[in-house]
């Protein structure tokens, strides 16, 4: 059974840490992004299962990189 990926994006580096660690400890492979540019980027390289994104980021906000992935 392949590894289940859940991309966290936020901009907070103590959140995304935290996710990290509780996500990794259930089993997940994490993937991190500080900005919704970035979550893209690592979006494009390897689509991840599951994406959780923080609606207030810097540049292009969380809404944004929806409607970007919905495209």
């Amino acid at each position: 059974m392949s590894e289940i990926t859940i991309l966290v994006v936020d901009d907070e580096y103590l959140i995304r840490w935290t996710l990290q660690k509780k996500l990794e400890k259930a089993g997940y492979g994490v993937r991190l992004a500080e900005t919704g540019e970035e979550a893209l980027q690592k979006i494009r390289e390897e689509t991840p299962d599951l994406a959780l994104i923080d609606i207030n980021l810097p540049g292009m906000d969380g809404f944004e990189v929806l409607e970007t992935i919905k495209t």
